[in-house]
């Protein structure tokens, strides 16, 4: 399998972000209009969290807030976990599962660079990284892997 890094993933993408003074209802038509499941919550080029399709349903309609007065501040997950844009797409595969999340944004000295989805590891890529991280798993655990 040839490794692949994250950022060829991110290299062109225009990343939908907002500040955190945005309404939900702004969020919500961004993520509309670009057919994704999350906006990245930035001040100043710097990630300060991620507001996605889970936050409007748990933390937006569930208790019933008026999407266009609340703010993302309010309704965003903070402090997202993310990963460098040098680490490999085996790496951010298992930081995604092993958080249950399907975004990861992606940052390189300290600025966001883009945001990987689970929707980004598709097919054969997918196949192969999961491949490539029951390898490393057996390795680990001293185990040995047959075809």
């Amino acid at each position: 399998m040839k490794h692949r890094t994250v950022s060829e993933f991110v290299r062109d993408q225009v990343i939908a972000e907002l500040p955190p003074t945005a309404t939900v209802r702004e969020a919500v038509r961004l993520m509309a209009e670009r057919h994704i499941g999350a906006v990245m919550v930035t001040e100043m080029g710097r990630l300060s969290g991620i507001f996605t399709e889970r936050d409007m349903v748990s933390r937006v309609a569930a208790p019933g807030k008026d999407p266009d007065r609340t703010t993302l501040a309010a309704v965003m997950t903070g402090h997202p976990q993310t990963i460098a844009a040098d680490a490999s797409t085996t790496e951010a595969l298992r930081i995604m599962q092993a958080g249950g999340f399907r975004h990861l944004p992606v940052v390189h000295r300290g600025r966001l660079v883009g945001v990987l989805s689970l929707r980004d590891f598709a097919g054969t890529d997918l196949i192969e990284i999961e491949r490539a991280s029951d390898i490393e798993r057996a390795v680990a655990e001293g185990g040995i892997l047959h075809d």
